[in-house]
């Protein structure tokens, strides 16, 4: 793209279709007049004296626990300069929309037209009780570090200057991780930092902190090495000034196992980079230009550890990882500042959480086959869900336990939950289905894992312990993609086709045949069918070999579920087996029933379907309230269909008594509790939370949830089998990576139930 274009491009995007990029949205109701006197006058007022009566109530009643100001003077906007105030309100506006869209922090950006340091000081304090923490941006030094300094120190509320600490706590979790995996000791390495302003200062002192020695530190700035024989050095410069004898950077460079860039682009040589020791590790964060070509820096030496401030090369150093979980953890405890052990507990967290297994969505956003603990991947990457409820209650517990949190939390796994919530990441229902599969994990079979996404998903359920993977199809394959992403725990794999499983695939096919050998299957055919996969995979489960089974990600739905249907056996009372997709909305958890199965179910297997899903509902710990959809309201239209569904309700009615169950009923009806109760105050479904979505037909219910789910961006988990003996789903023609996890969860759950069902029996 051209650099006119690009310029256009980010004009248009800031001015169209509204000036700016963030804006206040109310949080209450508003409609009407009643709402607006319990807004303003004269409802406000009690909230306002009893604010009077006590300031902590604050917090109690506005908004201001989840409020922070990014404030600026625009002295040293990006790499901009001083371009004054108004000109940094873009970018001031760009930080509160990180905030927000990373933490759920809400923002005002605050743009002040004070150079002057105890004007500035004087004018952040005046307007410090609108907020529950201050987020200085873009001020240069040395006047930041005496503004932020004064302020921590005048101030209840945490301050912290992201340009000095930000980068200071990203890089020193990569410089963590990347001596780890050199083997080498902070204690031991030779670093030059180039570069001596705010950022520059702050990641040297917080690399002091993690264990550097003063004396193996080099400082440089554009004059070069800071000695301490110069002449009119800062106090922050002073600081690193050394007594060596070293005036250049290319002689700083010498021997030198770090190099910090915190400066401008392109001032390291390959020839430099040649000179540092064995397995060097270069942080080249000038942006948008690194001191030194990512790519050249590769090329010049194998054996290197890269990082750089951009997105397009490996092991990005992006403020974005800190500040706002950072300040998550600390207005969630109501810390009074943002102390040093904090700021350590954040590089701690980082660094660990990068050693972890990755989320597939973080490949997919990535384009990544499988990130994984190393060289190119030393810190976590900015899209990561877990950044969110992995950071905040690191930084909670160490202002906890350094003593400046006012409301310190108690119930952490409670605290974790409400983070998740807040950015929607994993959702409850999905949290919880998870840890119970962890509680008793079962072998699950993915019949398909010679393909690499059902590979992934297999090592998810692995890692995350939800439950045993076995792993199904061509066993070179297999190995193959295993050791593409870095899966090597010992895992079963089974290749039915071979003739290590002789013994089994003829121990199958008799046991399939003595089924079905008066209905025309010979026992060569069985054989036969026993080296195909989901006929062998159905098999393993109906003959315990595996607990649960996961199949279909690459053929389509009906060839897959034929096999399924043929070889396990209905539950006890069932007729027909059908489908239910988990959609989890906005509203809430909703089951969809039948999404895939049963085409024009009569009025009894309407019922019976809205049992099944009943039972399944209740599964995840969920109240079943189902309504039974149509085009018509209770009898308003005497078509074929709605005298179906009304006959199925009937029949719910006088069988499941108990069952919070009603219909026809058209859908926005069924989902607006308050048009429901205005209009047919005699529902079962009055006042109640609907979750359970019966339609007449598999065409409304199967357009539904896809609609639902490419449009909204609906999470779906299933299509869920309803009805069989056993835990077998079979899932829609390419699905993805997170929804195969998914099932598997789901399927390790419905046998955990099934055993403690035949115990009890």
């Amino acid at each position: 793209m051209s650099q006119s274009r690009k310029r256009r491009e980010a004009l248009l995007y800031h001015a169209k279709p509204k000036p700016g990029k963030i804006s206040v949205v109310p949080t209450k109701k508003y409609a009407t007049q009643h709402d607006l006197s319990l807004a303003y006058s004269p409802g406000v007022a009690e909230p306002c004296l009893e604010i009077a009566k006590n300031k902590d109530n604050v917090y109690k009643y506005t908004t201001k626990g989840n409020l922070v100001a990014v404030i600026s003077n625009g002295t040293a906007v990006l790499g901009l300069g001083d371009i004054g105030p108004e000109a940094s309100k873009p970018v001031m506006e760009g930080k509160g929309l990180l905030f927000k869209i990373f933490a759920d922090i809400d923002v005002f950006d605050i743009e002040v037209d004070a150079t002057d340091v105890d004007k500035f000081i004087e004018t952040v304090k005046a307007i410090a009780p609108t907020f529950g923490g201050i987020n200085l941006e873009d001020i240069k030094a040395p006047e930041a570090f005496e503004i932020e300094r004064r302020l921590k120190e005048e101030l209840d509320i945490p301050v912290m200057h992201d340009d000095q600490h930000g980068t200071a706590i990203i890089s020193a979790a990569a410089l963590k991780n990347a001596l780890e995996i050199n083997g080498k000791k902070i204690e031991n390495v030779k670093i030059v930092v180039n570069g001596a302003g705010a950022a520059a200062i702050s990641c040297t002192r917080l690399y002091l902190a993690l264990g550097a020695k003063r004396e193996h530190i080099v400082m440089c700035d554009s004059k070069g090495v800071i000695r301490k024989n110069r002449d009119n050095l800062t106090t922050q410069k002073a600081e690193f000034a050394t007594d060596r004898d070293l005036n250049t950077l290319e002689e700083a460079m010498n021997n030198a196992d770090v190099f910090i860039g915190l400066s401008k682009g392109n001032v390291v040589s390959p020839e430099m980079l040649l000179s540092m020791a064995k397995n060097p590790i270069v942080f080249a964060m000038a942006n948008p230009e690194p001191e030194i070509n990512y790519d050249l820096a590769v090329a010049t030496r194998d054996d290197i550890i890269m990082a750089t401030g951009r997105s397009d090369h490996p092991n990005q150093v992006n403020n974005v990882l800190g500040f706002p979980f950072i300040f998550r953890g600390a207005l969630d405890v109501r810390a009074t500042k943002i102390n040093e052990e904090m700021k350590m507990a954040a590089v701690h967290a980082l660094a660990d959480l990068a050693k972890k297994s990755v989320p597939e969505q973080v490949n997919i956003v990535y384009d990544e086959v499988s990130l994984s603990f190393g060289e190119n991947y030393i810190i976590p990457k900015p899209f990561d869900p877990r950044l969110i409820y992995e950071i905040p209650p690191a930084i909670a517990k160490a202002a906890i336990e350094s003593g400046v949190a006012k409301e310190p939390i108690e119930d952490w796994e409670k605290y974790r939950n409400e983070l998740m919530d807040r950015s929607g990441s994993g959702s409850k229902e999905v949290r919880i289905l998870h840890n119970r599969a962890r509680i008793n994990p079962k072998r699950v079979l993915f019949a398909e894992a010679d393909h690499l996404d059902v590979l992934k998903a297999a090592q998810r359920v692995y890692d995350e312990k939800i439950g045993i993977p076995i792993l199904l199809g061509n066993k070179e394959i297999i190995l193959e993609l295993k050791h593409e992403l870095g899966f090597e725990d010992e895992v079963t794999i089974i290749d039915p086709k071979t003739s290590d499983e002789k013994e089994r695939r003829e121990r199958y096919a008799k046991a399939y045949w003595k089924r079905r050998q008066r209905k025309g299957i010979t026992l060569l055919q069985a054989e036969k069918l026993m080296r195909e996969r989901n006929y062998f995979a159905a098999m393993m489960v109906n003959e315990g070999d595996a607990d649960a089974l996961i199949t279909g990600y690459s053929r389509p739905y009906p060839s897959v579920v034929k096999p399924i249907l043929e070889l396990i056996e209905k539950d006890r009372g069932v007729v027909k087996v059908a489908a239910t997709n988990l959609l989890l909305t906005k509203q809430g958890p909703m089951f969809l029933a039948d999404t895939t199965i049963n085409i024009n179910p009569t009025a009894k297997e309407l019922a019976k379907i809205t049992h099944y899903t009943s039972i399944l509902a209740k599964m995840f710990g969920m109240k079943p309230n189902v309504a039974m959809l149509g085009f018509s309201n209770f009898g308003s239209t005497k078509s074929e269909t709605s005298q179906k569904i009304r006959e199925a309700v009937s029949y719910m009615h006088e069988n499941y008594p108990d069952l919070v169950v009603d219909g026809e009923i058209q859908a926005d009806f069924a989902l607006n509790e308050h048009m429901l109760s205005k209009e047919f105050s005699f529902s079962k479904l009055k006042g109640k939370k609907v979750n359970i979505l019966i339609f007449p037909n598999l065409e409304s219910a199967n357009i539904t949830y896809k609609l639902m789910k490419q449009v909204n961006e609906v999470e779906s988990i299933g299509p869920i089998l309803l009805g069989l003996s056993k835990p077998v789903h079979v899932l829609q023609l390419g699905a993805s990576v997170d929804e195969m996890v998914n099932m598997a969860a789901v399927a390790i759950v419905d046998a955990q139930e099934r055993e403690k069902a035949n115990l009890s029996n």
